[in-house]
């Protein structure tokens, strides 16, 4: 580690944008000096980290190295510890609700019944500025109780009521960058600045109301970015005077390469770790990705990419093993459905296939699972409660015959291949990329709840059928000008659906740019992110002038 930074060492971060009065309510001088502290001391380790990645990416892709249980780390996985007990308003977690800091998603989805809420500021929100300081202020606000919000179109005036989910956050993950915060000349990285703002506003009062300052930590890919983490709450929890064990977690595992350090995660995090989530969006983003030089990994169309199919199953249940033999809580993943307004049939049937994936997670053995839409609470907690009764959890499943091999964990989804697939993810990619272009990170599209993961599916899915000359099952090879014929079709289909001026006043063409540069480029892109917050921050230059520290 690096010498510790005094407080009178420690000059402020830089401001990149002018600020407004309420900006400059969190953007304090004490808190832009936490903040340049966090980034002095860990910055350079965040870029060793995504060096890392990369050069694994390389050696994965040209066969130097395979995934597999790591040899070195077996002691860990053979020796018998447990993680920190979970404080008390995380020890009932059987129905999670997920959604951005908008203001009033958050006031929906803290009352709307569900065990947890986690507010995210990484996949379903478009990291503007404004957005991440007014998420910055709402999460403040439903900390002290204070959120209220009252909607300009129906006059409805929303606010807490006098039970509320228990709020955990979700920084964006390590590759992401806050270009408007500046540290040594450096943008900082975006985690920092998420969780850093979170803990110094808010840790106090957490703390005050018998809660505390909890995380979900997004696609870590191992254990060096694990005890990162933890190195960063320790360091925080020293300067903001907090015990330390204060900050909990809660890990996705959401990569390919993290499923096979599971044991190795929890031991890194055990002084303050939950549990672990099965984040399957992005899972499948990941398997696409990891092994998208490989011409056996090749994938059928999204929808039959299914929490049944066994290379799944094998991740999910080891999930379940692993947590529970080290008495940490493991999540389910998410419901994307959402209700299906004017059609009671196709309501009725969504909502079945909801109950039939959480009966199948909770007979798996996992303690809770993930919903998008405050309407599908009911249906998850009845799932779970039938099998669980009065249990809030499953830590005595401990599945000891399960034997989950590397093989198992590479198998490759079989399926078909259809242009209804490739046309889906156009339409999917594009219209999701249009409105993150706007600010918005959660879309509705064709009555699921899409976010930046399930956008990385349709187009890293689309580069991984170009790339390897994937045949559908029309006979049709899917080549570089079949997309761009399907993207011209699908372009003249959305903008019948959703009509003028929207669609000229919106931002298609910029995201119909976007989506063909992510997912034909001669390489694969690590996040569409990367590229669409250029768009964003070129987007704040135009109507912002720098400014210096505050």
């Amino acid at each position: 580690m690096p010498p510790a930074i005094s407080r009178e060492e420690a000059s402020p971060a830089v401001v990149a944008v002018p600020l407004t009065d309420i900006d400059a309510e969190i953007l304090t001088p004490e808190a832009l000096t936490f903040l340049a502290a966090l980034g002095r001391r860990f910055t350079d380790r965040v870029h060793d980290i995504l060096a890392a990645r990369a050069a694994r990416t390389a050696r994965l892709r040209s066969g130097r190295e395979t995934l597999d249980f790591p040899a070195e780390t077996a002691d860990i996985r053979e020796e018998d510890w447990h993680v920190a007990r979970p404080p008390e308003d995380l020890r009932c977690r059987l129905v999670e609700i997920t959604g951005p800091t908008d203001r009033k998603m958050m006031i929906n989805a803290l009352n709307s019944g569900a065990d947890v809420f986690m507010a995210d500021l990484e996949d379903s929100t478009a990291p503007t500025w404004r957005n991440v300081m007014d998420g910055q202020r709402n999460l403040a606000d439903a900390v002290r109780r204070a959120i209220t919000f009252d909607d300009p179109n129906s006059g409805k005036h929303y606010e807490l009521g006098a039970r509320v989910a228990t709020l955990i956050v979700r920084p964006r993950g390590w590759h992401l960058v806050e270009r408007h915060l500046l540290v040594d000349d450096r943008p900082l990285p975006g985690a920092l600045v998420d969780a850093g703002l979170y803990l110094f506003h808010n840790a106090h009062a957490l703390r005050g109301n018998g809660s505390g300052p909890y995380f979900y930590l997004a696609k870590l890919e191992g254990r060096a970015e694990a005890a990162l983490w933890n190195d960063v709450f320790v360091f925080a929890e020293q300067w903001l005077d907090l015990p330390r064990g204060t900050a909990r977690v809660t890990v996705l595992i959401e990569t390919l390469p993290a499923v096979f350090e599971l044991d190795e995660i929890l031991f890194a995090l055990r002084e303050r770790i939950c549990g672990l989530n099965c984040g399957r969006w992005d899972y499948i983003f990941s398997l696409i990705k990891t092994r998208a030089h490989d011409p056996a990994a090749v994938l059928p169309d999204r929808s039959q990419v299914t929490m049944v199919q066994p290379s799944m199953r094998a991740y999910t249940q080891r999930v379940v093993q692993v947590c529970h033999r080290r008495g940490a809580w493991a999540i389910g993943g998410m419901a994307a459905q959402i209700p299906i307004s004017g059609d009671d049939e196709a309501n009725t049937a969504a909502l079945q296939r909801v109950r039939a994936d959480k009966e199948r997670e909770v007979r798996d053995g996992h303690d809770g699972t993930w919903v998008a839409h405050p309407a599908l609470v009911a249906v998850a907690r009845d799932a779970f409660q039938a099998h669980l009764g009065k249990r809030t959890n499953q830590l005595d499943v401990l599945l000891e015959d399960l034997d989950v091999s590397a093989a198992d964990l590479l198998a490759t989804p079989t399926g078909t291949r259809t242009e209804d697939g490739l046309r889906l993810n156009v339409r999917v990619g594009i219209q999701y990329l249009e409105a993150w272009l706007r600010g918005q990170g959660a879309v509705a599209l064709y009555h699921l709840m899409e976010d930046a993961a399930t956008a990385e599916i349709s187009r890293s899915q689309i580069w991984q059928w170009v790339h390897h000359r994937a045949t559908l099952d029309n006979g049709r090879v899917v080549t570089r000008e079949l997309v761009e014929q399907i993207v011209d079709e699908e372009m003249r289909r959305i903008a019948d659906a959703v009509g003028e001026p929207r669609f000229s006043d919106g931002r298609y063409g910029d995201a119909r740019a976007l989506f063909l540069r992510v997912a034909l480029s001669e390489a694969l892109p690590d996040f569409l992110t990367l590229d669409a917050y250029d768009i964003l921050t070129a987007d704040d230059t135009a109507s912002t002038t720098a400014t210096g520290a505050r």
